[in-house]
């Protein structure tokens, strides 16, 4: 199976292109799927069934004063959430969303699969790897982080003397491609804003090599290294050497209507799972032993990730507010 960061495919609806999903799965171990947030606002749900598809995230939701808010949560959840389920064969309303101290989803009980969610404004993006970890990050191209303080809050030494080479004309392109991109890479490592920015680089011309000087074409050549799914953007210190290691790959795309979409993916190295489906990751002894309940099948609705029996676990108190550990620029 072939290894790198794919370009994000569109998914409109609860129909979703989850056929694709499964093949960029198979293909590469990991998949980026985007979306309008217009296309999964659930109309004219009764509040009885928003509450039962969004489980656990219904009290994060009821913590949400502001319509707008609401409205961005539950679409992105429902988003996540049918992505996921589509991955590990079972239904939305069974996948049980937690969430890391620093804000970052998890699916409880199904680690064989990792998730990221990022959403600004109408667009949204999720990620899912089964090769280890995955962050994505989505930003409006035209964002304006030229020439701002986000130069000097998020770029290194080296990321800051190519921007000069790179002339203004794709100063802010290139802005764009590193914030996003130091967003991902900061979710996938789970470490929200603990992880200064300009602790650590990317080089998106592809060598990685340090600082060469020169008026180069350098956010073009990153876009084209894009394109090949990222294979040029390489990780390096604040003075631009690079980091060793093949661990992670890297891809900056376009998106939507004028939106900018990075991942980060890094292989752990443990090997992959086969089979992701909820209902062949645990041995029916097992769970006849952890539920005390007959492992009689999947897909009830009375448990979340599809494990019969296990609906009565109690519900969490309502997390931060959202956006936890999201930099603005």
């Amino acid at each position: 199976m072939g290894r790198g960061v794919w370009h994000p495919l569109p998914a409109e609806s609860p129909d979703g292109p989850w056929d694709a999903m499964h093949e960029e799965l198979s293909r590469t171990g990991s998949a980026v799927l985007y979306a309008a947030m217009s296309g999964w606002l659930p109309e004219g749900a009764a509040e009885a069934d928003l509450r039962r598809r969004l489980g656990r995230d219904w009290r994060r939701y009821e913590a949400f004063a502001r319509p707008r808010m609401r409205e961005r949560f539950v679409a992105s959840r429902l988003f996540l959430r049918h992505a996921a389920a589509a991955v590990l064969h079972t239904g939305p309303d069974l996948v049980d969303l937690a969430y890391q101290p620093g804000g970052r989803p998890y699916v409880r009980g199904c680690d064989q699969i990792d998730v990221s969610l990022s959403h600004t404004e109408e667009m949204m993006v999720v990620g899912i790897t089964r090769r280890g970890r995955i962050g994505v990050d989505v930003e409006r191209a035209d964002r304006r982080l030229a020439h701002t303080g986000s130069e000097r809050q998020a770029c290194t030494p080296y990321e800051l003397r190519r921007l000069d080479a790179g002339g203004d004309a794709v100063r802010n392109d290139t802005m764009v491609r590193l914030w996003t991109l130091k967003e991902a890479y900061s979710k996938a490592l789970g470490q929200g804003l603990r992880f200064r920015f300009t602790e650590f680089g990317f080089a998106l011309d592809g060598d990685g090599s340090g600082d060469h000087g020169g008026t180069g074409d350098h956010a073009g050549a990153g876009r084209r290294a894009a394109d090949r799914g990222g294979e040029g953007i390489r990780l390096v210190r604040p003075d631009g050497t690079p980091v060793p290691g093949s661990e992670w790959q890297f891809g900056t795309f376009p998106a939507g209507d004028g939106y900018v979409v990075s991942v980060a993916v890094c292989d752990t190295g443990f090997g992959e799972v086969a089979d992701l489906s909820v209902g062949t990751t645990l041995d029916d002894g097992l769970l006849d032993t952890l539920l005390g309940t007959p492992a009689d099948g999947y897909g009830r609705s009375d448990g979340p990730a599809g494990l019969p029996g296990a609906g009565a676990v109690q519900v969490d108190p309502a997390a931060r507010a959202e956006g936890a550990g999201h930099r603005e620029p």
